[in-house]
Order: C-alpha cells, then structure tokens, then sequence
C-alpha cells in the first residue's frame, strides 16, 4: 500500500536543521548553502531543495528511503526524521534490500578509503544517519590502525545525540550528554558530561538533538528515548563486525 504523500515544506527546514552543522564546517554540501535561518519564501525553500541535493551522503538515503516507503518527496518530513533519529519509516524497510539499493547509487562514487562498501555490509544496513556514521563511513575500521582520537572525534560529532538542557546563560546552554567511548575493543556510551553550546530557545529541562556540537532542535520524549536506543543498538551492530574483523 502506498503512503499518502504530504506536500509541505517542513521536511525542507527539518533537513536544513540537521544538515546545517557539518555544512557550516565544511564537511558536506554546498558551502553555505543550508543555512536554517531566514524567512520561508519559496525561493528559500527551493534553493534548500537544491541544495538537498548536492548532500552526496544524505540526499542517496532520502531518496531510497522514500521509494521504499511509497513516498514521492524525498523531503517529505516523515522520510527526513526517520533517516536523522532512526525509527519511523525505517522500522518499516527491510535493511537489506536499502542497503543494496544504497550501494548501487554510491558505490560508483568511492575512492580506496570506501573498499568495504561491499555486499559484505548488507546485515548492518538501514536507512538512517547511524548506519552511514558507523557504517558507511570508515571512522570504525580505523580504530585500531592508527591514534583513536581522530576516528572517535569524527564519530561523536557526525552521530546524532540526545541532550539533556540543564542550565541557560544568554545566548548559551549547558546540556548533559553521553559521550562515545572506545576501550581498545568495544565502543560504548560513557557517563554522562555537561558541555555548553549556542541555543537561543532550549530551556533547562529540554532534551535537544545535537550533531557537531550543535543543537538541531527539541526532541519529544518518544524521539528522545528511540534515539538513544537507536544509537545502543548501532553500536552493538558495529561491536560485532569489529570481533568478526579481529578473527
């Protein structure tokens, strides 16, 4: 049966939002071209389709993603939430048929450092942020080959993280969150940490999304608790390939 399709632009500004952080450091798209703020004219919205677009990692699942689940917008909002936290739409897609559908659009864009994008990744697969961070991306094959600092910089901040608001001071909040943590063998979530970050609306009390240091946007307690078991399980998914790999 196929989903009935919803024509709006909240998808659009929900992209933005979350695409916005990495964009902004230069890591993926078009320099500058996700910026969240501004009024929302059409032109607006159709310069962040365009730009949508050129997101070489991201654009690849929202396209899939929607075809799977019979929607005709890849920025349609359901697509775009479900590929940022997990669930939704994805719990509904069978992991491996993406998966395949995935490898086919960007396998042909891969360079030496993307040789494991094989038929041998397909049981980690969905089609959500966590597995392109943990999956897709080589940061977790690199662990053991050289200094962790860099690999773990780049998967903590790339992933998508609940955070919890625990204080306000101007323009600033303070928020506790779990950070990623590697023994040498395993990846887990450490204690929770407090860390300040730029936020003009959170409220202590608030739990925001935060992707490169940045917050994203509220989450409500449902989104909130799927992403961190999303997360929990992501990692458990990636522990097992990495013992496979060590043998």
């Amino acid at each position: 049966m196929t989903a009935t399709p919803v024509r709006d632009d909240a998808g659009v500004w929900l992209f933005a939002r979350y695409a916005y952080p990495p964009n902004d450091l230069g890591f993926c798209g078009p320099p500058g071209s996700v910026a969240p703020a501004g009024a929302p004219t059409a032109d607006r919205v159709a310069a962040l389709r365009a730009a949508a677009r050129q997101f070489s990692g991201a654009w690849h699942y929202l396209v899939v993603l929607s075809e799977m689940a019979g929607l005709d917008d890849p920025l349609d909002r359901r697509v775009v939430e479900s590929y940022w936290l997990g669930g939704g739409l994805v719990a509904n897609v069978d992991g491996v048929e993406f998966g395949r559908r995935l490898l086919d659009r960007i396998g042909p864009q891969a360079g030496h450092y993307w040789a494991h994008l094989t038929p041998a990744l397909l049981p980690e697969a969905a089609a959500d942020h966590g597995f392109h961070v943990f999956g897709v991306y080589p940061w977790t094959r690199l662990l053991r080959t050289g200094p962790v600092e860099p690999p773990m910089t780049v998967l903590d901040g790339c992933r998508i993280r609940p955070a919890t608001v625990t204080a306000r001071d101007g323009a600033r909040v303070t928020v506790s969150v779990r950070p990623l943590t590697w023994d040498g063998v395993r990846l887990g979530l450490g204690a929770s940490e407090t860390v300040e970050v730029e936020d003009r609306d959170a409220v202590p009390g608030d739990v925001v999304a935060l992707h490169w240091g940045r917050t994203c946007g509220r989450l409500d307690p449902v989104q909130a608790t799927g992403l961190e078991q999303n997360t929990l399980r992501r990692i458990d998914i990636t522990n097992s390939r990495l013992a496979r790999e060590r043998g």
